[in-house]
């Protein structure tokens, strides 16, 4: 094995992933510029931190499952009447475990928010998530029994922020209901949630058929959170596209 192969296999097994990808590049440039020790170690490092600092962005971005649109630097937010969305972005609620609850009529732009703030928190290093109440029902009917579901769940409960989508837009089933609050109940004071939903209190308790359940859930979302209220024309609709011309 030669000696730029033996410098790779030795990258490999320290998992230092940019030389490994980058070495015959390094070594062309290092023959050009001749830098000195301090420097030349001083670039590799910089650069296997900023490339392994990418693919941890990637990997965690990923695994949050966001929706196509989830960038706030494009959303127009003269189409609600959200107030302190600076505040918000600057995340400072997530590390004090505040909960932030959007409510609204469909279409007027929360799962957009919930998802920009979700991407807001991967930029910046936490471990977040986007789930839609019917994928969150589905990980906990499956997480006994496939493994996909099960490590799906094992992140969530180790997440510091989550944001559930639509919670109580349908029925809940009494099993799924109990499985629901425990959730909740496990991640609070652990996890900043972003609840987003178009029901009043009154209504959760009628999507889960038990008013003391329904409760004790809005009990724990509750205790430190933000309420936005989104109101006027839907935001999907006000931003309409279409692929006919003229």
């Amino acid at each position: 094995m030669g000696r730029v192969e033996s410098i790779r296999e030795q990258a490999r097994v320290l998992r230092l992933g940019y030389l490994v990808d980058n070495l015959q590049g390094v070594l062309h440039e290092t023959t050009i510029n001749s830098p000195c020790y301090s420097d030349f170690l001083a670039d590799i490092l910089a650069n296997e931190l900023e490339s392994r600092s990418r693919r941890d962005y990637q990997r965690r971005l990923k695994a949050a499952c966001l929706p196509r649109s989830h960038n706030l630097d494009d959303y127009d937010f003269r189409c609600s009447n959200s107030i302190g969305m600076k505040q918000l972005r600057e995340l400072l609620w997530v590390d004090q475990l505040y909960n932030l609850v959007i409510m609204g009529p469909s279409g007027t732009g929360k799962t957009y928010m919930a998802a920009g703030l979700v991407n807001d928190a991967i930029k910046v290093g936490y471990r977040a998530y986007f789930v839609t109440m019917s994928d969150l029902l589905d990980t906990i009917r499956q997480k006994q029994i496939k493994g996909k579901a099960a490590g799906t769940w094992k992140r969530y409960l180790k997440a510091q922020l989550i944001a559930i989508d639509d919670i109580m837009m349908f029925p809940v089933e009494k099993g799924e209901a109990v499985e629901l609050f425990n959730f909740i109940n496990y991640l609070h004071e652990r996890c900043s949630l972003i609840i987003t939903t178009n029901k009043s209190p009154v209504e959760w308790a009628e999507m889960l058929d038990d008013e003391v359940l329904a409760t004790a859930i809005l009990d724990r979302v509750l205790y430190r959170c933000e309420v936005l209220k989104l109101e006027g024309e839907g935001y999907r609709m006000s931003h309409r596209q279409t692929f006919m011309q003229g």
